[in-house]
């Protein structure tokens, strides 16, 4: 099937008789005949539920969606897009050992990596995305487990060479993990250009609508973990689930099995049905979506880099974009709906700016059917030094703007008036 039938047709498949609209299974246990039968469940020996901190019916309808629609072999639904990061993350490396990030990533991301993630024992080095291959290889230790990109960076809009990062990644033997969440599947499916694990924060694109916090793990299958030797955690018995070895029993599905049989079943985080059935709801639509975001947030993109009280914007899809050659490449049907720009006068104009929008909403979320605004360096990375803020590509004039799925006429209208009141 097309991508666009995927959104609507995969997943959820009723049978005769069966509600046709999948049904929201709001319960945290499920019964079973036998003890024996419930004992094989906890020794993964036999398909089924038990607790829906560890799977749920409706959550697992929507875990095969987007496992179809990312081109992956299985998915895990998480709470939030902090925690999927985090599911992935640990369930590969673990206290001593390193993973390498692109600087340019989410600041909750950069933070958790940076400040939480080493008081577990796990290290990072960031590196320069745009960086070739030798430079990046540097920073690779023995002990590293993973390298780490997003697609398209939140907020800094940089475009991942997926497949150079791949390279480097498999030519030290670790896989790759992209965060997809600007681009989506409609727009960019990562596995294809050499990912090995995908995740999202389904908050934003996925959701469209900003009604239900999530994230998702989805498990390309590709890579090899015994290869290497640098996993044993796959490859030998794992004591917890009396000695399953992971490899063994699940072959290409070893790392989204042990992601939930380990850290969703110590740390928690996991989805409720309501949200994951909200979640199946945008995802009926995301196909529509994604390219009216796109096109609208190329229109304003336009707009703005056409009015000289801008000082600079910053979108992929433009023809002056640095990035223009990856959007070709990874994102050929769309660069997603963020905008970046900065208003002549800094810091003080672009606040005065975000003041006097009327259509668009200041919210801290982004990636929903509503136009919205945000200065990120006073809100979502204020937790930031200056020099922090330069290395993810946040300036402190930087306005990130979510281009909606309104009129683009209207949007523009309001970016005017707003850019007519802070330049008075």
């Amino acid at each position: 099937m097309k991508i666009e039938t995927k959104c609507i047709q995969s997943g959820y498949k009723p049978k005769n008789g069966e509600p046709r609209v999948m049904p929201i299974y709001q319960s945290t246990t499920y019964k079973y005949d036998t003890a024996e039968y419930m004992g094989k469940l906890f020794d993964l020996e036999a398909d089924g539920y038990f607790y829906t901190r560890l799977a749920n019916p409706t959550c697992g309808f929507v875990e095969e969606k987007l496992a179809d629609l990312e081109g992956g072999v299985g998915a895990m639904l998480t709470s939030s897009g902090q925690a999927a990061t985090l599911a992935a993350v640990m369930t590969i490396a673990k206290a001593g050992e390193h993973v390498v990030c692109s600087t340019s990533v989410y600041g909750g991301t950069f933070n958790l990596l940076d400040v939480t993630l080493k008081k577990f024992g796990i290290d990072v080095t960031f590196v320069d995305p745009d960086a070739d291959e030798e430079e990046i290889s540097k920073a690779f230790k023995d002990n590293t487990k993973a390298l780490i990109g997003e697609t398209i960076a939140n907020p800094a809009l940089t475009v991942l060479d997926i497949e150079k990062f791949a390279r480097v990644a498999h030519a030290h033997n670790v896989p790759l993990i992209v965060d997809n969440t600007f681009a989506t599947p409609v727009l960019c499916r990562p596995i294809e250009f050499g990912a090995d694990i995908v995740i999202h924060s389904t908050s934003k694109y996925l959701d469209g609508h900003a009604v239900a916090l999530g994230g998702a793990v989805i498990d390309s299958g590709n890579f090899d973990w015994a290869a290497s030797g640098k996993f044993p955690e796959f490859t030998e018995p794992d004591e917890s689930y009396h000695g399953v070895v992971y490899t063994e029993k699940f072959g290409k599905a070893a790392f989204i099995v042990k992601a939930r049989a380990q850290l969703m079943r110590d740390m928690g985080f996991a989805p409720a049905p309501q949200n994951a059935f909200l979640l199946n709801l945008g995802m009926e639509t995301l196909h529509l979506r994604m390219p009216c975001h796109s096109s609208n947030a190329l229109k304003v993109a336009q707009f703005l880099e056409n009015d000289d009280r801008v000082a600079w914007v910053n979108y992929p899809g433009l023809e002056s974009s640095k990035y223009k050659s990856l959007v070709d490449k990874y994102l050929p049907n769309g660069a997603s709906g963020v905008v970046s720009f900065g208003v002549k006068g800094g810091r003080e104009a672009a606040v005065r700016m975000l003041n006097s929008l009327k259509l668009a909403a200041i919210v801290t979320h982004v990636a929903d059917a509503r136009t919205c605004a945000l200065h990120p360096a006073s809100t979502t990375h204020r937790q930031m030094t200056d020099e922090q803020l330069d290395e993810c590509g946040v300036g402190a004039d930087l306005i990130r703007l979510s281009v909606g799925i309104e009129n683009a006429d209207d949007i523009i209208a309001d970016l005017k008036q707003a850019l007519d009141e802070a330049t008075k």
